[in-house]
């Protein structure tokens, strides 16, 4: 009969190594520690985490929840070894969408799948996550990591995570009180964020033949780093508005302006977006002329420079772009729900 050892061995030699796995949670226990407060109950590790919520000041306190991934901006993380920014990306992004409805996130939970663990990738998966949950007051609660070989392509993995967060009921942003003759505001992105890395990918590596370490052209950085760039945290800023001032929110990722506004519209009202109102980064401006993409394509794949958008009464118009640091992009007018783009 096999000893214990020997079983371990041989699930090693499958390609999962329980005792590496164990070794680098327990390295990392100060990482998750430090996004730790008060709230979070009992130790790491556990088979589910403990956080007691404190609702104190909330006459009717809503959960808000959403779960999401990164996409194929891994690939970039892959190629250039440099996987805390994506790390942060997933936490950042996660905690937009529950910003959208007006909520404060409460903790996050990661998963991590991948072909065979390595320790210095993990390592810089769990320092990005750790400084954007800190980043964002956001308890890093509890993960999972699962090695498949078979399953990963060797050397790569795939990234997701969970978040909490908690709005009181009377304080939920949730588009309903958007009318006709609104403004639109758009806070910048900080590039592509987190969307559109396929089509991205597919224009810069093989239609212009370019490499992870070559220079963007008519840029002083490479097009790695460039495609790294974090995307934003809006949270901190959107909670500087007075309560009841933005009457909508849209994180512009996945379908951009064209599919995201309308999440948050009334049935009976457009957003009409005037898109020469802020310039375009040079990087989608480039991505469009060598990917021969249609203007409307552009806006329904890529965030084209605006990551955020709030709907406001246009008396708090000026007020409202002055605390979140945006610009008029648009207005509401009587229409179906949908974005109308003017040239």
């Amino acid at each position: 009969m096999k000893s214990a050892d020997q079983k371990k061995k041989a699930y090693t030699r499958a390609g999962v190594d329980v005792d590496l796995a164990n070794k680098l949670k327990r390295g990392i226990q100060s990482l998750v520690r430090q996004t730790h407060g008060p709230q979070v109950l009992g130790k790491s590790g556990s088979f589910g985490g403990l956080f007691r919520a404190d609702f104190s000041g909330m006459r009717d306190p809503v959960l808000v929840a959403s779960i999401d991934g990164v996409g194929t901006k891994l690939k970039i993380a892959f190629a250039m070894n440099k996987h805390d920014t994506v790390a942060a990306d997933l936490v950042n992004h996660c905690v937009n969408d529950t910003a959208v409805l007006g909520a404060r996130p409460l903790f996050f939970l990661d998963y991590i799948g991948c072909e065979r663990l390595e320790p210095k990738v993990f390592r810089q998966l769990l320092r990005g996550l750790s400084r954007a949950c800190r980043s964002a007051g956001c308890a890093l609660l509890g993960g999972e990591t699962a090695q498949m070989p078979g399953i990963y392509r060797k050397g790569e993995y795939d990234l997701a995570g969970c978040i909490v967060g908690m709005v009181d009921r009377a304080k939920i942003i949730d588009g309903s009180k958007i009318q006709s003759g609104d403004v639109v505001i758009g806070l910048a992105s900080n590039g592509l964020h987190t969307n559109g890395y396929s089509l991205a990918r597919k224009i810069l590596f093989e239609k212009m033949r370019l490499t992870i370490n070559s220079r963007l052209p008519g840029s002083k950085i490479t097009v790695g780093e460039e495609l790294l760039r974090v995307h934003k945290n809006y949270q901190p800023i959107l909670a500087k508005a007075p309560t009841g001032m933005i009457k909508g929110l849209a994180h512009i990722t996945g379908g951009g302006l064209i599919d995201n506004l309308p999440r948050i519209l009334p049935q009976n009202c457009d957003a009409v977006i005037e898109t020469k109102s802020w310039r375009v980064p040079r990087i989608f401006r480039m991505l469009q002329h060598h990917g021969n993409i249609d203007f409307s394509e552009m806006y329904h794949v890529f965030n084209m420079g605006i990551g955020m958008v709030a709907v406001v009464a246009k008396g708090d118009a000026q007020p409202a772009m002055s605390i979140l640091g945006a610009k008029q992009i648009g207005r509401i007018e009587h229409g179906s729900g949908k974005t109308v783009l003017k040239l």
